[in-house]
C-alpha cells in the first residue's frame, strides 16, 4: 500500500482527498437524498402521513447537530479512521433496518440512529482531514472534496428512483446499502490517515522536522480560547443566518413561484437546478478566492446569495427566476468550502474538530427553525416579504462574517506573536 513516510510526487494527502469525495459522494447521496425519493412510497404502501414520515427526517438532523461536538472531540483526539469506517458500517445496518420497518417507532428509532450516524461520516470529520493535512492548499482541497460532495443529488436522486420504479423501495434500500458498504467501509478504513506530521512532512507535503517536535510550531487554538473570542460568535451568527435563508430559500420557492402563476413543471426544473449551480459555485470559487482574502471572501458569497433574492424580488419572467437560483445557488455552495476553510485558518488543526463541532450544534437552531418559521412568517407577511426579510438577515451575515474578520485582527495584534501562514504557536 501507498506509504505516505516516503517521498513520492504525489502528495499522500491528495489520496485522502480523493478517497473522501468517493465517499462523501456516497454518504450523502444514500444517507440524505435518496429519502426524498423514497418517502412517497413509504406513505403509500404503509399509510403514514407526509408529516409523520418528514418527522423522522427532522429528528435525524436535530441529532445530526447535537452528536458535532462529541465527534469533533473524537476527531481531535484520536482522527477519523475508526470513526468514519465504524459509522458506515453501522449506517449500512441501519438502512438494512429501514428497508423492512413495519412500525412508526422503529421508523423513528432508525432514523435517530442515521441521523447520529451522518455526524460520523458527513462533511464535519472530512474538513477536520482536510484541515490536519493541508495549509496553503487547503481552500483547493476542500473545493475538490465538496465538488464531489455537491454532485450527490445529481446522481443519487436519479438512481435511487430508478432502482424504487424497477424493484420497490425496500429492495431499493437494501441495494443502496450494498453500494454504501462497497464505496465507504474499506475506503475509509484502509486509506485515512492521522496526519502528516506522523510522517515527518508538514502540511501541503513539505519536509518538516521530526514527528515530535512538529506540534510545538504547529498554529492551534484550542476550544476554550476560540469561546472567549468575538470572532467565534460573529460567525456563528453569519452561519446561522444563511443556513436559515437556505433552507427557507429551498423549501419555499416552489410554493412562491406556484403563487406567481408559473407552471409546476418550471417550478420543479428551476428549484431542482439549485444542486446543480452549487456545484458550479464551488468551481468559480477557485479562481475567485484568488482575489479575495479568504477570511473576507465568505462575506461575498453572502452579498451573492441576497443579491440572488433581490434578483427574484424585483425581475420579471422566467429568466429573472434562473438568474436568482444561479446567484443564490453558486452562493450557498461555494459557502461550504469557505465555511471550512476559514475555521481553519482562525483556529488551526489540533482542535478544528472540536471548534467547528461546537459551531455546527449552535447553528442547528437554525435549521430546526427554518421550516417551520419561514412558512409561519410567510403565511403572515407574505412571500415578497419573507424574501426581503431574508435578504436583509443575509446581508447581516455577510456583515458579521467581517466582524469575525477585524475581531480576530484586533485579537492577533492584542495577544501575540501568532504565525501566519508557515507556523506559529500551539493555544493549549
Amino acid at each position: 500500500m501507498f506509504n505516505p513516510s516516503v517521498s513520492h510526487k504525489l502528495y499522500y494527502g491528495w489520496v485522502i482527498v480523493a478517497v473522501l469525495s468517493i465517499t462523501q459522494l456516497t454518504s450523502w447521496g444514500i444517507l440524505y437524498y435518496a429519502f426524498s425519493v423514497i418517502s412517497p412510497f413509504m406513505q403509500a404502501e404503509l399509510g403514514w402521513s407526509q408529516v409523520e414520515v418528514t418527522g423522522a427526517f427532522s429528528l435525524a438532523m436535530f441529532l445530526n447537530g447535537l452528536m458535532a461536538l462529541p465527534v469533533g472531540r473524537w476527531v481531535d483526539t484520536r482522527g477519523t479512521r475508526a470513526l468514519m469506517s465504524v459509522g458506515s458500517c453501522i449506517a449500512v445496518l441501519l438502512l438494512l433496518a429501514w428497508a423492512r420497518v413495519e412500525s412508526l417507532v422503529v421508523f423513528y428509532l432508525v432514523w435517530a440512529g442515521i441521523g447520529l450516524i451522518m455526524a460520523c461520516v458527513f462533511y464535519e470529520p472530512a474538513f477536520a482531514v482536510i484541515a490536519v493535512w493541508f495549509a496553503r492548499k487547503r481552500a483547493r482541497a476542500l473545493t475538490v472534496l465538496t465538488f464531489f460532495g455537491g454532485l450527490a443529488s445529481l446522481i443519487f436522486i436519479p438512481l435511487t428512483a430508478y432502482l424504487v420504479d424497477a424493484y420497490g423501495w425496500r429492495m431499493a434500500l437494501n441495494m443502496l446499502a450494498l453500494i454504501l458498504a462497497v464505496l465507504t467501509i474499506l475506503p475509509h478504513a484502509l486509506f485515512l490517515r492521522r496526519a502528516p506530521t506522523d510522517f515527518g512532512l508538514l502540511p501541503d507535503g513539505q519536509p518538516g522536522p521530526e514527528p515530535s517536535t512538529l506540534k510545538a510550531t504547529t498554529f492551534s487554538i484550542s476550544l476554550p480560547e476560540a469561546l472567549r473570542g468575538m470572532t467565534f460568535w460573529w460567525l456563528t451568527i453569519a452561519f446561522s443566518l444563511t443556513s436559515l435563508s437556505t433552507l427557507a430559500f429551498t423549501i419555499y420557492l416552489i410554493p412562491y413561484l406556484l403563487d406567481r402563476g408559473y407552471e409546476l413543471a418550471f417550478a420543479a426544473l428551476v428549484t431542482g437546478s439549485f444542486g446543480a449551480m452549487s456545484v458550479a459555485g464551488r468551481l468559480l470559487s477557485i479562481p475567485l478566492s484568488g482575489f479575495v482574502p479568504q477570511r473576507i471572501f465568505p462575506a461575498l458569497l453572502f452579498v451573492i446569495q441576497a443579491l440572488g433574492l433581490v434578483v427574484l424580488l424585483l425581475g420579471s419572467g422566467p429568466l429573472s427566476v434562473w438568474c436568482a437560483v444561479a446567484l443564490f445557488g453558486a452562493g450557498s455552495g461555494a459557502l461550504t468550502p469557505a465555511r471550512a476553510g476559514v475555521m481553519a485558518d482562525y483556529y488551526g488543526p489540533n482542535s478544528y474538530g472540536r471548534i467547528n463541532g461546537m459551531l455546527t450544534l449552535l447553528t442547528t437552531w437554525a435549521r430546526v427553525v427554518a421550516p417551520i418559521g419561514a412558512g409561519f412568517m410567510a403565511s403572515i407577511l407574505g412571500y415578497n416579504r419573507l424574501w426581503w426579510l431574508l435578504a436583509f438577515l443575509t446581508f447581516l451575515g455577510g456583515g458579521a462574517v467581517l466582524a469575525a474578520a477585524h475581531a480576530y485582527q484586533n485579537y492577533s495584534k492584542r495577544a501575540q506573536p501568532l504565525a501566519s501562514a508557515g507556523g506559529g504557536i500551539e493555544i493549549d
